[in-house]
Formats: C-alpha cells, sequence, structure tokens
C-alpha cells in the first residue's frame, strides 16, 4: 500500500505540473488602446482554447528587453505563452510548432511590424504582404518561417 501511495504521488508531481501549464492563461502586453491587438488576441483564445489576459502597457520596451526580444523586430504586442515570448502578429500554427518543438536556444517568436494579411491584420479585399517570423534567443536570430509573397 505504501509503495502504491508513493507511486501515485510521483506520477502526481510529474503528470500535473504539465496539465497546469497547458491550461494556463496568456499573458499579453500591447501598446495602450491597440485594437488590432484584441483582434490577434481571439484568435490566439480561439486556437489554444485558453484565456489571453490583455494589459496595456506604457512601457512595452522595458519589458521586451526584459525578456530578450531584439529591438528591431518590435511589434505591437508581446504574448508569453507556456515561457516562450511572442513579438507581434505571429500566425498561430508557427506558435504551436514552436511550442511543440523547443528548439534549444530559441526563446521566442517575433514578426516585426503589422504587416498586412499576418493574424489580427486582415483587411477584407486587401493583398497580404509577404514577411518572415523570426526565431531569437541564445542560438541567435533566424528565419522560422516565410509567409506570402
Amino acid at each position: 500500500m505504501k509503495h502504491r501511495m508513493v507511486g501515485l504521488a510521483v506520477l502526481l508531481v510529474t503528470v500535473l505540473p504539465g496539465v497546469a501549464s497547458a491550461a494556463a492563461d496568456i499573458a499579453m502586453h500591447r501598446d495602450p488602446g491597440c485594437g488590432c491587438c484584441e483582434k490577434w488576441a481571439a484568435q490566439v483564445h480561439h486556437q489554444f482554447g485558453r484565456k489571453v489576459q490583455i494589459s496595456d502597457d506604457a512601457n512595452r520596451a522595458a519589458f521586451q528587453r526584459r525578456i530578450g526580444v531584439p529591438a528591431q523586430f518590435a511589434s505591437c504586442h508581446t504574448a508569453i505563452i507556456d515561457g516562450m515570448a511572442f513579438e507581434g502578429h505571429v500566425p498561430i500554427a508557427d506558435m504551436k510548432r514552436v511550442l511543440a518543438q523547443h528548439p534549444k536556444g530559441v526563446r521566442g517568436l517575433a514578426v516585426a511590424g503589422m504587416p498586412l494579411g499576418s493574424p489580427g491584420m486582415e483587411v477584407p479585399g486587401a493583398k497580404a504582404q509577404p514577411f518572415d517570423v523570426i526565431a531569437f534567443g541564445l542560438a541567435g536570430q533566424r528565419v522560422y518561417a516565410r509567409h506570402g509573397g
């Protein structure tokens, strides 16, 4: 009986943290009042099935520096999902792929600026702009995915 209790305790300690983190809310810091951020957050909420906590952050540049977002890839919002950073209008499929892979030395993904046609920046009847998704972190910076064009 004692061995079963120990086994159950080990199982709970190893399994439940993963379950708890998978269900954790998503934190998103945005430039105050930015409307396209809400559109992106709605898509993330729908695809991940998790609540997105939106915080207006007048000092996002300091937040971005603290979590390692390269300044040249700055956009209008930064989200933290399961410990990874997502800067700007990163497509959900790319986010899911990097979260599943957890490539060594990658802290997050970024889409610089606000490219037309990226998630949250869709405009009916307007042609999408091509854009790159950049992986960044201790391994440096590299193109993770290309969209459009």
